[in-house]
């Protein structure tokens, strides 16, 4: 018995290891190459169990813009990922009639599964913009929130505000200076409806679709 128990105690502790879970929200309009690097590298840095890919359904600060039907860039994300083991869409926020907070999607999924360790991956601007957000108290009460650098802010204000949030709702926030790929969904979008080529930019399945549905044009 004696022989057996280290055997069992590393048996007993990963049962009780937490898994861990990002959440990566977006419009997807449509799914690139830089996402997916986004994702790859949080999911290294963070040790990660898996990505949720989380198509935006109605986001509130895009009222006023025309964004493709939310069941075309699901598809689209869908094609993206479809090899990555790792990688995981859902559909809950798609599937919403009421607009898309990320406080009551990130609550929804900590209620859903309370043994996950929960991250919420976002991007420098939503960092700088975060005072507009619904109830940031609250995400920063479910979530761990992981901030990517972009090239086009300045590190120093992206940090300034960083600490900002952290002393105001006494939570640490993840900040990942990493080089990313600078492509964006816009000048995809532009680029198609020009007839210049975007295949260097989005997966190669998810471009397949593109042109099988003629989106964009």
């Amino acid at each position: 018995m004696e022989h057996n128990a280290p055997v069992l105690y590393i048996i007993l502790q990963r049962k009780v290891e937490m898994i861990k879970k990002a959440i990566f929200g977006g419009t997807f309009d449509p799914i690139h190459n830089g996402h997916i690097q986004v994702a790859y590298e949080a999911m290294y840095k963070l040790k990660l169990d898996k990505v949720v890919f989380m198509p935006s359904g109605n986001p509130p600060h895009k009222q006023e813009s025309k964004v493709t039907d939310s069941n075309i860039r699901c598809r689209l994300v869908e094609a993206a990922i479809q090899y990555e083991k790792n990688f995981e869409i859902s559909y809950y926020e798609v599937n919403k009639c009421e607009l898309s907070y990320t406080y009551k999607t990130v609550k929804h999924f900590k209620q859903s599964e309370p043994n996950t360790e929960w991250y919420f991956i976002a991007g420098a601007d939503c960092l700088i913009d975060i005072d507009n957000w619904y109830n940031i108290k609250g995400i920063l009460d479910y979530c761990n929130f992981v901030v990517f650098n972009r090239t086009e802010y300045n590190i120093e204000d992206v940090l300034i505000q960083k600490a900002k949030v952290e002393n105001i709702y006494n939570k640490g926030i993840i900040f990942i200076d990493k080089h990313i790929l600078q492509i964006s969904s816009t000048d995809i979008r532009n680029k198609i409806k020009n007839n210049i080529s975007a295949s260097y930019l989005v997966p190669h399945d998810a471009y397949k679709l593109i042109k099988k549905l003629n989106l964009y044009k």
